[in-house]
């Protein structure tokens, strides 16, 4: 195993487990604590772990995020039997807007022909460049934690058009609605919602009940939620009075 593909593992294994000690993980990838521990300072230091004693913690606050590098890894399985339903919903001649995220990027693969796309993710551009859409980006500012274009340019773009289908990304969904931990990407996300006919939120089941520091929709702007679990009971009654359709998915 490559030292990059190891060290992705063990972000994967961490998130899944909620942490793990040194002595789990060297058993689990083969290797030697020794080399566990080198890794786990290298991925400390770049934000995708947080070291405990003895082991390791997922990164994750209400006011921090997650790097794409960490998401992209965690609940794979979920992301692509989520986006395989989800892709299901385009029809056609649509335009269909794919906002930033690694569930929506799974969307995106899945896109078919004859559908012109527009995102605000530099990284669903490219993946997008290999098949027959037309391809618009918004332009705008990258952040790099989430690989979004955001800001004044980004937004302003936002202001000028409409699009038949959004697939949005969010960080936290609870009773109330969606949270992201970014004021800009808040911004660029409500735009989103206020210029699509239709809006299907697509994530995995871990963000249910998850807070993050700003809420950029409400459930009742959301149509449809595509998700690999069962809702708790609030959020699940919640989306009901709302009018959101929940679909679920076997991952």
């Amino acid at each position: 195993m490559l030292p990059e593909q190891r060290k992705r593992t063990i972000v994967a294994l961490v998130t899944e487990h909620d942490g793990c000690s040194v002595a789990e993980l060297a058993d689990e990838l083969d290797f030697s604590k020794a080399t566990v521990r080198r890794d786990l300072r290298e991925l400390e230091n770049e934000s995708l772990i947080e070291r405990s004693h003895g082991g390791a913690l997922p990164a994750t606050t209400v006011g921090r995020e997650q790097p794409y590098s960490q998401r992209e890894v965690q609940q794979l399985d979920a992301k692509v039997a989520i986006a395989e339903r989800a892709a299901g919903e385009i029809q056609a001649g649509q335009v269909v807007f794919f906002d930033s995220g690694t569930t929506t990027i799974e969307v995106a693969k899945r896109v078919p022909e004859s559908v012109v796309t527009v995102t605000n993710s530099p990284v669903i551009a490219l993946e997008l460049d290999g098949t027959d859409c037309e391809v618009k980006l918004t332009g705008g500012s990258l952040r790099h934690s989430s690989r979004a274009l955001v800001g004044p340019s980004a937004e302003s773009f936002m202001d000028r058009v409409n699009f038949d289908l959004l697939f949005l990304g969010t960080n936290g969904l609870d009773s109330q609605g969606l949270m992201t931990p970014d004021e800009d990407e808040a911004r660029m996300k409500s735009l989103m919602v206020e210029r699509a006919t239709r809006v299907i939120a697509v994530t995995d089941a871990t963000k249910f009940g998850e807070r993050s520091f700003v809420r950029f929709a409400d459930l009742d702007e959301i149509d449809r939620l595509v998700t690999n679990g069962t809702p708790p009971g609030g959020i699940r009654d919640a989306c009901e009075s709302a009018g959101v359709s929940v679909i679920e998915v076997a991952a």
